[in-house]
């Protein structure tokens, strides 16, 4: 007979969060740039106050339990606190990615069954558009003041303030099970329909608490957060909920997350940390650079910065610590992950390495944290070891990944051993490190072999001329694939293909070398600010490489 330990019982809840920021770290500032002229300085007691009226308010518009309310918003005070008011009465806080193309936004509000829509008023004509294609939606709130409110074609329009300002504070967060779900987001996937993931209060908490340990990302009261990566990005990557269990300081950009303004931020708010993916942090090294002479860079306090998203280059890294002293730390996973799934931290024997040696162990994705487990397989299904050598695709499994996609049964999305399957295919060294080789989708077959086009746009994107690079595979008569290289200069920089293949002839296996090189002045991107190659493979698929003789 088994024996159960004496000790309480306690559910796992959001609400548990702002509440602990509220009455432990009730003065810690929210710093809100709801425009790039106006900001609104907040506190974590001040989020609770406004995050009980709004929960208030919802429940007098006769929100219930479980229903989904969609947000189309920057990263501001107001929408924090719809972050901590809709999860902590229990309906599903639904964030909706507004770079979407009109008809996912309408896929993904429809698919959710959204009962009111939030908006920043600068996303007000998409949702005018789409409007008579969402039945579900009972009404639309702009996030705003009375005296901001505009004269919109919207059915049953509200004002976000209005509703703050009518509602009482006195509100009671119910006593849910912490497997209640929590929140809602959709992949942004490249083909097909997005497919949405209901994160749980459970998964939830317990994410926040693996994003605070000093081997997560060491978020702690000291820190003061520039939150670059949006809300609307997995929820922003679980900062909002894993700030609020250790009371750090929030600082919210709003819409502008130009290189300016966030280096703005960064010194007007002594932050010591950030996130973002790589192309925002490109947009950020491209005006220091541009003003260089002007800039004092020692009032910067950045101590750590998280790059997601996608492969961060090693020449970015470099530049961080070399430039600013700060330590990047690299993360990987994605929304079915919650996001964090591996971590980039050094263990104790490669603190003192020689730079050269640590940039190569950072630009890897890190290791496994606890409660996620992660393994590498062969297209066969056989597990592979962890030797740095044999490469596979990475499958997934923990109390923060998900089981089956909103709408399907619970376990669809995993294989009889529990495993969820990523696309992403990647070696893992002795000492757990992932190394992230391509997705399964990307990754060119040259000859029998795999090409990674990661690693060579890591190398292209190394060279002081380039801005940015992608590598696709085109069809090749003999080989089957071979690498083409896509490179976008920096501005008034002149390249060509020959000094680029001069660059990296020494960086890399010369079997790997692209076989063409193309130059064009911009690369298209995800709603989350990754390559799209789907775009880039159609656009380029009629290419003739020059080293095919058909």
């Amino acid at each position: 007979m088994t024996m159960l330990g004496l000790m309480q019982q306690q559910d796992l809840r959001i609400s548990q969060l702002i509440e602990h920021a509220a009455t432990h770290h009730a003065q810690v500032e929210i710093v809100s740039h709801v425009s790039d002229t106006r900001s609104y300085r907040s506190t974590w007691g001040e989020v609770r106050h406004r995050a009980k009226r709004l929960a208030n308010a919802l429940t007098d518009l006769g929100v219930l339990p479980g229903q989904r309310i969609a947000t189309l918003a920057w990263n501001t005070h107001r929408h924090l606190e719809l972050y901590f008011a809709v999860a902590g009465m229990g309906a599903v806080s639904h964030t909706v990615n507004p770079r979407l193309f009109a008809e996912q936004i309408s896929y993904i509000i429809n698919h959710a069954a959204d009962e009111y829509v939030f908006f920043d008023l600068g996303f007000a004509e998409q949702l005018v558009a789409i409007a008579g294609q969402l039945p579900t939606v009972k009404g639309f709130v702009a996030l705003c003041e009375r005296s901001e409110m505009p004269a919109l074609d919207l059915p049953n329009l509200l004002c976000y303030e209005d509703l703050i300002a009518q509602a009482s504070p006195d509100f009671e967060w119910p006593q849910l099970d912490e497997n209640t779900a929590s929140s809602l987001c959709y992949t942004s996937g490249t083909t097909g329909n997005p497919k949405g993931v209901l994160y749980s209060h459970r998964s939830t908490v317990l994410h926040a608490w693996a994003a605070c340990t000093v081997d997560g990302l060491g978020l702690s009261a000291r820190d003061s957060v520039l939150l670059a990566v949006p809300m609307f990005h997995v929820n922003a990557w679980g900062i909002p909920y894993a700030a609020a269990m250790c009371g750090a300081k929030l600082v919210l950009p709003g819409p502008g997350v130009g290189g300016e303004r966030l280096y703005e931020h960064m010194v007007k708010e002594g932050c010591t940390f950030s996130l973002g993916v790589p192309t925002v942090w490109l947009g950020f090294f491209q005006y220091i650079e541009s003003q260089r002479a002007q800039l004092d860079l020692t009032q910067l306090k950045l101590a750590r910065v998280v790059v997601g998203g996608s492969a961060a280059p090693r020449a970015m890294i470099e530049k961080f610590e070399t430039l600013l002293g700060t330590y990047v730390i690299q993360a990987w996973g994605m929304t079915e992950t919650s996001p964090l799934a591996t971590i980039g931290n050094l263990l104790p024997a490669q603190q003192d390495l020689p730079l050269a040696r640590r940039f190569d162990i950072q630009a890897r994705q890190g290791r496994a944290i606890f409660g996620i487990e992660v393994g590498i397989f062969s297209p066969e299904g056989e597990r592979l070891p962890h030797d740095g050598q044999r490469v596979g695709e990475i499958k997934v499994r923990g109390p923060w990944v998900v089981s089956a996609y909103y709408g399907d049964r619970a376990g669809a999305a995993l294989n009889d051993e529990g495993w969820f399957s990523t696309g992403d295919v990647a070696l893992i060294d002795t000492d757990g490190f992932v190394q992230i080789t391509d997705r399964t989708k990307d990754v060119i077959k040259s000859g029998g072999e795999w090409i990674s086009s990661i690693d060579l746009e890591n190398v292209a994107v190394g060279h002081p001329k380039v801005q940015e690079a992608a590598v696709i595979g085109v069809a090749h008569s003999k080989w089957q694939e071979r690498p083409l290289l896509i490179v976008v200069p920096k501005a008034g920089e002149s390249l060509t293909a020959a000094e680029m293949t001069d660059f990296m002839k020494d960086r890399v296996a010369r079997w790997w070398l692209p076989d063409d090189v193309v130059f064009v002045d911009g690369l298209p991107h995800t709603a989350t600010g990754k390559l799209l190659k789907t775009q880039l493979r159609e656009q380029f698929k009629g290419h003739r490489l020059s080293t095919d003789p058909i």
